[in-house]
């Protein structure tokens, strides 16, 4: 990482793509294939430059680069917020700390500090008072942005618990779905989860209730289809209690994957419960 040639262009450190996919631990094939695949989402001149014709050539040769970029058409240059699309995309651990790298010693330029003790009295006093009132204006700012960021996901836990859905399978398998691609990755272990925690609130056996229900249905003259079709979801849409807590459950599944989306160190000072839904909503 600290052996990175810098590459200014337009007033601002970039990477090449070669360079990039060195600090990510990966190859620049895939770094252009995740570019290729979500092209609508990096803009250039936010994200990236590109370079081609006279400001390519321009480039080539006021700079030293290996032997792979004497025949390129086209230079992509990242910027760091193409940079954290990209990690983003890779969504590894090693290209999260190679990008938190790349920000501290990379992308920001390092500021020469000034030694104030050089500073007559009056220069250090005014600097002093302007520290003190930046230092201020900062923790305003910072203290505004985390407010906001708190009522809005007061609002969101609102909307979520006090939403009424007329198909109700659908609404829960809806929030399983968006939970399980955001937080999971796996639908099937979330629904898993889903039931194991149905269990220990209701304190009820899923399994047990679902084969007495298939045992009904066979009493009553239903067919083998849709004995065997029989799921804990129907066991658990017939039980009004059941249902209730299973709606609950799934619904902080989606505000906690909705958390996580948005920033984790402040949506974790709301406590995902069922007593803190109750406060938040009354």
């Amino acid at each position: 990482m600290k052996d990175l040639k810098i590459i200014e262009q337009n007033n601002q450190r970039v990477l090449t793509t070669a360079q990039l996919a060195e600090a990510y631990g990966t190859d620049t094939k895939i770094i252009n294939r995740n570019f290729q695949r979500n092209t609508d989402r990096y803009v250039q001149g936010k994200h990236f430059l590109a370079l081609s014709g006279e400001d390519l050539r321009n480039f080539k040769g006021s700079r030293q680069f290996d032997d792979s970029l004497k025949f390129t058409s086209i230079l992509y240059l990242w910027t760091e917020k193409g940079a954290w699309l990209h990690a983003k995309s890779l969504n590894t651990d090693e290209a999260w700390d190679a990008y938190e790298m790349l920000v501290d010693d990379y992308y920001k330029h390092k500021q020469q500090i000034i030694d104030t003790a050089k500073l007559s009295p009056e220069l250090q006093m005014f600097k002093q008072i302007f520290d003190t009132v930046a230092q201020k204006q900062l923790e305003d700012a910072k203290r505004d942005e985390k407010l906001t960021q708190l009522e809005t996901g007061i609002e969101t836990i609102k909307e979520t618990f006090l939403k009424k859905d007329d198909d109700w399978r659908k609404s829960i398998n809806t929030m399983l779905n968006s939970a399980a691609r955001k937080i999971y990755g796996d639908y099937r272990q979330l629904r898993v989860d889903s039931y194991q925690l149905l269990e220990d609130r209701a304190r009820c056996d899923l399994n047990r209730r679902l084969q007495n229900y298939k045992f009904r249905l066979e009493e009553s003259g239903a067919t083998k289809t849709k004995i065997n079709q029989a799921t804990k979801m129907d066991v658990i849409e017939q039980d009004p209690r059941l249902k209730e807590i299973y709606t609950t459950i799934v619904k902080e599944f989606s505000i906690s994957s909705i958390a996580i989306k948005k920033k984790p160190s402040v949506w974790t000072t709301l406590s995902f419960n069922l007593q803190s839904y109750q406060t938040i909503i009354t």
